[in-house]
């Protein structure tokens, strides 16, 4: 099986050694043409790099979409892999032997669940990024998908969910799920007025896909695996935790 597991990055970095495996994707190349990474471009054939500030991370999966031939499609950060261990190890991230034996057995490969305990999917979201969005959201499902706007409330009620767009897909799913992704991410980008939004919030069509995956999961009979996402930087949890309890206390400032 050819499987290949693009992995986004905006800057030059230290990328997994299994060539057979990762695809290093240079997102936003249109928007910086000047910047060479020598990374594969997403502005090559049909794309929407342009729009990689406002879509984030997907403008590597719509390239990947509409120009990638392979049998399995997958997503991860250049910061963010996937791994049978914990080690912040490049050796060790997943190699190509272990998805092959993966996907012998399930359709999909995610990384383990983000839990909040304490905030809901919803909450955690408003609190940290502008809420209609979201909102409108909602209403583009019920709209476009209306059968999946049960799972859509269930998802945000849930105190866990599969984040950062990280992923790998047999490709009759991962088309599946691109479709109708793009299609709703679309019509809100067509709804909602981003024009006071800083460049980080800007960011929005990229925040709110994070929830929609589990939203197309919660319909589907697909078998899938859950294995350890590594954060491959240092972390500072004492200020990551101070600022997520100042968000619940606080709220997001519209």
């Amino acid at each position: 099986m050819n499987i290949k597991v693009l992995v986004a990055a905006h800057k030059k970095a230290p990328m997994p050694n299994d060539s057979a495996l990762y695809l290093p994707v240079h997102v936003g190349t249109a928007l910086h043409p000047e910047v060479k990474l020598g990374y594969q471009p997403d502005n090559q054939g049909d794309n929407i790099s342009s729009k990689n500030g406002t879509y984030n991370e997907l403008t590597a999966i719509y390239w990947a979409w509409k120009n990638l031939d392979a049998d399995a499609i997958g997503l991860v950060h250049y910061r963010r892999l996937l791994s049978l261990n914990r080690q912040k190890d490049f050796s060790t991230v997943l190699s190509n032997g272990e998805a092959q034996k993966l996907l012998e057995k399930y359709d999909i490969i995610l990384p383990k669940k983000r839990h909040y305990y304490i905030e809901t999917n919803y909450s955690h979201y408003i609190h940290a990024h502008h809420a209609e969005p979201l909102k409108e959201c909602r209403r583009v499902i019920s709209d476009l998908y209306p059968e999946y706007l049960a799972a859509y409330d269930q998802v945000m009620k849930k105190t866990s969910a599969h984040m950062f767009n990280i992923f790998i897909m047999k490709k009759v799913y991962f088309e599946a799920y691109c479709e109708w992704m793009f299609s709703i991410l679309a019509e809100l980008n067509s709804r909602i007025d981003t024009s006071d939004y800083d460049d980080y919030e800007s960011r929005v069509l990229g925040f709110v896909s994070e929830l929609l995956l589990d939203v197309w999961l919660e319909r589907q009979s697909y078998s899938y695996k859950e294995i350890n996402c590594v954060f491959m930087e240092k972390q500072n949890w004492f200020k990551k935790g101070g600022n997520f309890i100042l968000r619940k206390l606080m709220g997001f400032r519209e």
